[in-house]
């Protein structure tokens, strides 16, 4: 196995280039878009002019507008998530191979992301049979995933922003989980998953219904942390669209197989069709996009 440096990161959030040893792949990474009060040009773009040549692979599924500019360029494997549920399933021993030495991983920090990373330090092989199928399940939501997988997601929903938590998660999946001791902090973290999901289910009963098919809460101003995923799914079950507000931001989710993408409906380049947050400024024009009538979209304004 190479040695390589591992760095965690999210689509408006990328590492300094300078920062990161010799050459470097990205993975799970998503083109910024508007949606988060960035852009591609402000934040996806100079990243990958700085690192030149030094990039040799970015391999993400999620949608964006800017993928055109890379058709050409045999690094950038790119699809759209309808094409490929989840990333992992995207890397293969011949992608590995043509993309030579690499110095640094640059991962998404969901289970998503670290999957990825675990099979690209694996040479393209599974850290486990199943692991392709389980990365699928847990980022469309679609099925169930298996006890390796559902430990892991417990984990990383409780920390989400533990990078130490991230790395110990990688090794564990690129060594196959030959190390049982591992599984301790791993399931540590996801034991405190729970007080949030009871958050998230109280919060759940102050769900609005608006026409037509949306369910809306104000998680502002909440007892505690929560399990924001747990709430949106919690808000499909009553409705095709949920919808969390949270200070500024507002999240907007659909199941994977609605046929619903917000990408179209909200005007915005990239992302994920089914799960998007924007500013809270934008929440009405949200709604009318979702055929709400203006006059009750605007009792949110």
């Amino acid at each position: 196995m190479q040695s390589i440096e591992l760095s965690f990161a999210s689509p408006r959030k990328l590492p300094k280039p300078k920062d990161l040893r010799g050459n470097v792949v990205v993975l799970d990474i998503a083109f910024a878009s508007e949606a988060g009060g960035k852009s591609f040009e402000t934040v996806t773009l100079p990243f990958i002019e700085a690192l030149g040549p030094r990039l040799r692979a970015w391999v993400d599924h999620h949608d964006s507008l800017h993928h055109a500019r890379y058709a050409d360029d045999a690094r950038f494997v790119l699809s759209t998530k309808a094409e490929h549920g989840a990333c992992p399933e995207m890397i293969t021993p011949e992608i590995v191979t043509r993309a030579g030495r690499v110095d640094t991983l640059v991962c998404h920090v969901d289970f998503d992301g670290l999957a990825s990373g675990a099979k690209w330090l694996r040479g393209g092989e599974e850290p486990y049979p199943g692991c392709d199928a389980d990365a699928r399940a847990i980022d469309t939501r679609i099925g169930t995933p298996g006890p390796v997988a559902a430990r892991i997601d417990r984990a990383l929903r409780a920390r989400p922003r533990d990078h130490a938590l991230f790395g110990l998660i990688v090794r564990h999946l690129s060594t196959g989980l030959s190390d049982a001791s591992l599984w301790q902090p791993i399931d540590a973290a996801g034991a405190e998953l729970a007080p949030l999901e009871a958050e998230a289910r109280r919060l759940a009963r102050s769900f609005e219904r608006i026409e037509p098919g949306i369910v809306l809460v104000d998680a502002t101003n909440r007892k505690g942390p929560y399990d924001k995923t747990l709430l949106l799914l919690v808000g499909q079950e009553r409705a095709s669209v949920s919808a969390v507000i949270d200070g500024d931001n507002v999240t907007f989710a659909a199941a994977f197989d609605s046929g619903i993408n917000f990408l179209e409906r909200f005007g915005i380049s990239g992302g994920m069709p089914t799960v998007v947050s924007i500013h809270r400024s934008k929440l009405v024009s949200a709604l009318e996009a979702l055929g709400v009538k203006p006059s009750e979209a605007s009792r949110f304004g």
